[in-house]
């Protein structure tokens, strides 16, 4: 089974990794990752970057 996007109730197949920490929570050098698939990318991106949590973008290495 491939890995699926986070978005809720969403089953897609994941094809990017956004990398994400809280630096309340973590070290800085922490990643979290959340999966998304091409529909739901762009909006996961903005929650994450809404609260400054997000720190990259990159290809899911198992996409595909």
């Amino acid at each position: 089974m491939s890995d699926v996007c986070s978005a809720k109730g969403c089953q897609a197949p994941a094809t990017w990794e956004l990398l994400w920490n809280n630096p309340k929570l973590h070290t800085p050098d922490r990643r979290k990752v959340w999966l998304a698939c091409d529909e739901h990318k762009g909006s996961l991106s903005d929650f994450l970057g809404a609260r400054q949590f997000l720190k990259d973008v990159v290809p899911h290495a198992d996409a595909g």
